[in-house]
């Protein structure tokens, strides 16, 4: 896999180039700036970037902000998000296109090597991947008579590991279920969150964006 990085902190940076190289692929551009890796994306169209919420000069949002720019420009493109703490509107709007293809993971779940390099392959085949924090704080949220709040405990749960970018034969085995099981809780969902039948992949990114929204 052909993956470009973009993160302004140098030894981070360098770990991961490791980390992917060793892994056997191959990182076509390391840079530490917005601008930088939106010419580096159109020189080499890779197949994954690897992107640092926030970059020079203004260390906000400048990461995301050109990730959401190429993505708008390459509707192929794959994009995995690496933040420093759980900001959900940043994940959310990530997510809003509804394409797929993207994934929002929290610094140290790069020491994770297994389920780093997981997420890696799942948002490069066009899947959705969720930092696991990310889904657990918004249990701690209220709940609502609707949508998402309509959800039993179970269905939120199937909800939750499909947030974080968990196939159905996944979900079975995380939760022990048949998979006539996962499959009736998951058309429960989309029953529940009104979403009408659609392209499965892209119900399911839009189901994630109602359970971030909430």
């Amino acid at each position: 896999m052909r993956i470009v990085i973009a993160e302004d902190l140098l030894l981070l940076r360098d770990g991961i180039v490791r980390l992917l190289t060793d892994t056997g692929h191959t990182v076509v551009a390391a840079v530490d700036t917005a601008p930088d890796l939106l010419a580096a994306y159109d020189e080499h169209r890779p197949d994954l970037a690897v992107v640092d919420v926030r970059l020079p000069p203004g260390f906000r949002d400048e990461g995301l902000r050109a990730a959401l720019h190429l993505r708008a420009r390459d509707p192929d493109g794959r994009v995995l998000i690496l933040s420093q703490y759980v900001e959900r509107t940043y994940a959310a709007e990530l997510l809003a296109d509804g394409r797929g293809g993207v994934g929002y993971l929290l610094k140290d779940r790069v020491t994770a090597l297994d389920e780093f390099l997981d997420a890696i392959d799942r948002v490069a085949a066009g899947g959705t991947v969720m930092d696991p924090e990310v889904v657990r704080q918004l249990f701690t949220r209220n709940s609502r008579t609707s949508g998402v709040g309509a959800l039993t405990p179970r269905e939120r749960e199937v909800l939750g590991l499909m947030a974080q970018g968990l196939s159905n034969a996944a979900i079975c085995a995380a939760l022990v279920l048949a998979p006539v099981s996962v499959e009736k809780h998951i058309t429960n969902i989309f029953a529940k969150l009104d979403l009408p039948p659609d392209d499965d992949a892209h119900r399911r990114v839009r189901a994630v964006l109602a359970y971030l929204n909430q």
